[in-house]
């Protein structure tokens, strides 16, 4: 089959395509922004890209067109697609039909830390010579890839709830019907498709629905929005962490201890190389997930041990006269605080100077403006670019004082992130975009 696949840079069309190739079909697609670390991967795969959506790309004439969620009505390739009648389907639902049937589906679903998650447990089920197949929004250090086939029934997929395409406004992970899935958080994002955060707890709501009575949920016990979801109804049996009298994690970031307690007071000990409360519940979930398929806890333990993180979690791009430059995905306030206090526990009381690109659509619409000062208050400076925004980031920043610095130029703001840094300082980058590849630019300027 050949299907061209329209918004193919994106993470999750990305990984698609790559699965297709694997796969045997053969792949095309198009996007409007073609950067790395997915252009490289794609072109690695053999896959063609084509920049733009010009209604030409009609002649090559494949099987199927798969449109990606980032495509909307007016895209002039869309349009013609639609105009000529053509076959069209949605990247969830053409996965679902044509690479998970018959598989045993993990998937791992919350606002928070899916990434992160999905990648420990693919890591986990590797480590015990599973071979899984996965699709993550990330890149796993562990796998350099972002997607892989796998050579065994276990798949395991980040569930997002964001919708699925023009034509479909039901969640992602509702096409998925995983057998096993975590449920790690759930609070208000994606403010431009959902109203309230009850909206996004229907749509938990209509994943719990599509689940087995012979599978299993993996549940965060210290989330109220995930038990008002359960009390709507479930078929399947729930197993909870970060429950007093379950299963949880603790640890210590200085020591890089992870500590595993059960319900029957049993400890297990190991050490690995992340930091952070959110950490340690994300690998709990993931060792819980991964039991349910055969995996032991201590066999699990072990091999987080060598787990290595994901791409742009928390990742050190460079460091230069002291100063440490580290890239992280942070964009929604409750992450862009926990990876903040992560690092404050891990650097003590060395300065901590946080960049910030307000790109998502949620906090480009202002929906959560109002959090970020508090979501930067362990931060010794911060420093916003607010180009594009629709909003004062001055205004929302001012609480913050003389510690914070706001810039519409990126070039202005580099300059000021320069002349701010001191030796021994750690700067945290946090965008779910390239953020114009401000990392180099900081490095080379702390070079001059």
């Amino acid at each position: 089959m050949h299907i061209h696949i329209l918004g193919i840079c994106g993470t999750f069309m990305g990984g698609v395509a790559q699965l297709a190739v694997d796969s045997g079909h053969k792949v095309t697609g198009c996007d409007a922004n073609v950067y790395p670390p997915m252009s490289d991967q794609l072109r690695g795969a053999g896959i063609e890209l084509i920049e733009g959506f010009d209604a030409e790309q009609l002649k090559l004439a494949p099987d199927v067109f798969v449109i990606g969620n980032a495509i909307s009505r007016g895209n002039p390739l869309l349009e013609a697609i639609l105009d000529k009648g053509l076959p069209y389907v949605s990247g969830p639902q053409w996965l679902a039909e044509n690479l998970l049937q018959g598989r045993w589906v993990l998937g791992v679903a919350g606002t928070h830390g899916k990434t992160t998650t999905a990648s420990m447990l693919a890591w986990i089920l590797e480590a015990a010579n599973m071979d899984p197949g996965f699709l993550i929004g990330g890149v796993p250090l562990n796998f350099g890839v972002s997607a892989r086939l796998g050579g065994t029934p276990f798949f395991v997929i980040e569930a997002d709830e964001y919708d699925t395409a023009f034509c479909d406004k039901r969640s992602k992970f509702v096409h998925y019907r995983p057998r096993t899935v975590v449920l790690n958080n759930l609070e208000f994002d994606h403010a431009d498709i959902f109203s309230d955060l009850a909206a996004i707890e229907t749509q938990f709501h209509h994943l719990i629905r599509t689940l087995p009575q012979s599978g299993l949920i993996v549940s965060n016990a210290a989330e109220a929005s995930l038990d008002r979801v359960l009390q709507r109804g479930c078929w399947t049996p729930i197993e909870r962490f970060n429950a007093p009298d379950g299963y949880c994690v603790t640890g210590d970031d200085a020591r890089g201890e992870l500590v595993l307690h059960s319900p029957d007071g049993k400890v297990r000990r190991t050490v690995w190389g992340l930091s952070g409360d959110h950490n340690r519940a994300n690998a709990c979930a993931a060792l819980l997930a991964a039991r349910h398929v055969g995996v032991p806890l201590e066999q699990g333990l072990d091999a987080l041990s060598r787990f290595e993180n994901v791409k742009r979690r928390m990742e050190v791009r460079g460091e230069v006269r002291g100063v440490t430059v580290y890239d992280d995905f942070a964009h929604h306030p409750t992450a862009i605080a926990t990876t903040v206090a992560g690092l404050r526990r891990k650097v003590g009381k060395a300065r901590i100077l946080a960049v910030l690109e307000p790109r998502s659509n949620t906090m480009k619409l202002g929906t959560m403006k109002a959090q970020l000062p508090d979501s930067l208050r362990e931060v010794d400076m911060a420093f916003c670019y607010a180009g594009n925004l629709g909003w004062d980031a001055r205004e929302a920043l001012a609480p913050m004082g003389e510690r914070a610095v706001v810039e519409d130029d990126l070039a202005r703001l580099v300059d000021q992130i320069v002349i701010a840094a001191q030796p021994g300082d750690h700067i945290l980058v946090m965008s779910n975009g390239g953020f114009g590849g401000i990392h180099g630019k900081i490095l080379a300027g702390l070079t001059e």
